[in-house]
């Protein structure tokens, strides 16, 4: 049976761009911070876009939602951001109904991250949809969808080792620091934003790297000595964060900025080699660092190409989490399949119980003696056969539920 979900006359679309095809200055083009993300789905809702979902991270910019035509929602996002509709055709993909399901299931369970096992993007999809929910942009399709990708992470995560280890770009920068930085416990390190990359990362600093030299900045000071409480480091003042700098030996940029807030200029002062590691998306440092002799400059997308034996390893747990999201997706097309002729079903028994109320007032005006109480019973439960047997014949594998639909429909007249 073909499921199409579909509302209205409108299709479900998941529409994108991610690393695979686009580079990290395209994706930055193409990404959205919060507000950018609460225009888009207000605007979207206003033209006939529903149940809109946006997931906007350092790997990829994807939207999900129904329309009559995809090109709806890519104009969407090139309205939104400073990409063109010529450069995200170049890099884009377009799913449509069951194609699109299964991306989000692909995508949510962290078979599509960068990174294999990368399960940070479960968390994003959550706020993706709590944010939707808030424009009052989601549906039970949309919230029967999010929570049957979040059913298949969750277990992929407890049943698989694909997850094993730290598996996110956080780690994998400090991977590349232990293994391209020598007396790296000697190293001024300093790291410039407290998002949840940033959280991350200073995680990892102080679980992997023995290193009593690790200072943390951020725009919102009170939010650093959060961090800095949890994980025993130095707070710095942002209006110092050039001087800071200039005191490195190993500089993180994981800042949320939709612009570069480190350049040529702000490394004016600094003379000794220094390693610069940008985890953001748009680039926050500006390529134009490496006209500096002294600057290594290392971006995500380098830090995500990165594989070793664990990668590798998590690799053989993939057919065991794709059976467990085929699993978990069958149930929700199940689900989908049965939403779609319930309508149906129920028009059926509604028709049938008209009819029953007719031949039984029928019969008591004609018999004297007739019982119908007794008739009531006896008749509910040919009904309740009734119906049984034509939601069986539509669920039938083998049975092309639209058409049924309209046979039911015009034999019952509903």
């Amino acid at each position: 049976m073909q499921n199409r979900p579909q509302n209205t006359r409108n299709t479900f679309y998941a529409i994108g761009l991610s690393y695979k095809k686009a580079d990290a200055e395209m994706r930055g083009r193409f990404s959205l911070d919060n507000i950018q993300k609460e225009l888009l789905l207000e605007k979207a809702k206003q033209e006939g876009v529903s149940n809109l979902l946006i997931t906007s991270t350092c790997n990829r910019t994807e939207l999900y939602g129904f329309a009559q035509h995809p090109f709806q929602l890519i104009k969407h996002l090139c309205d939104i951001t400073s990409g063109t509709v010529e450069e995200f055709q170049k890099v884009a993909y377009i799913y449509k109904s069951n194609e699109a399901i299964s991306h989000m299931f692909k995508m949510g369970t962290g078979l599509d991250s960068q990174i294999l096992g990368d399960f940070e993007i479960i968390s994003q999809l959550k706020a993706s949809f709590n944010l939707s929910k808030k424009h009052q942009m989601v549906d039970a399709f949309t919230e029967r969808l999010v929570n049957a990708v979040i059913q298949a992470s969750k277990k992929i995560k407890n049943e698989t080792e694909i997850s094993s280890g730290a598996t996110s770009v956080s780690f994998a920068s400090v991977q590349y620091i232990l293994n391209n930085v020598t007396e790296v416990s000697d190293k001024n390190i300093l790291l410039f934003g407290t998002g949840k990359i940033g959280r991350n990362t200073c995680e990892n600093l102080v679980k992997h790297i023995d290193n009593k030299h690790v200072s943390l900045i951020n725009r919102t000071k009170d939010k650093a000595e959060k961090i800095a409480g949890k994980f025993d480091v130095t707070v710095k003042d942002y209006a110092n964060l050039q001087a800071e700098i200039s005191q490195s030996d190993i500089v993180i940029v994981a800042t949320g900025a939709q612009q570069p807030t480190i350049d040529k200029e702000v490394l004016a002062g600094t003379n000794k080699e220094l390693l610069l590691l940008d985890l953001s998306i748009p680039k926050n440092i500006s390529d134009d660092v490496l006209d500096l002799p002294n600057v290594r400059l290392v971006h995500l997308d380098d830090l995500s190409k990165m594989t070793d034996e664990t990668l590798e390893k998590r690799k053989a747990y993939i057919p065991k989490a794709q059976e467990i999201i085929e699993e978990i997706k069958s149930e929700f097309l199940a689900w989908l399949e049965t939403r779609k002729f319930a309508p149906a079903i129920k028009a059926l028994k509604s028709k049938l119980q008209e009819i029953k109320s007719e031949e039984i007032d029928f019969q008591r005006r004609k018999n004297n003696q007739f019982d119908q109480d007794q008739a009531e019973v006896l008749s509910d439960r040919i009904i309740q056969k009734i119906t049984k047997h034509f939601a069986n014949h539509l669920k039938d594998d083998s049975t092309s539920t639209d058409e049924s639909i309209a046979v039911i429909s015009k034999v019952f007249q509903l």
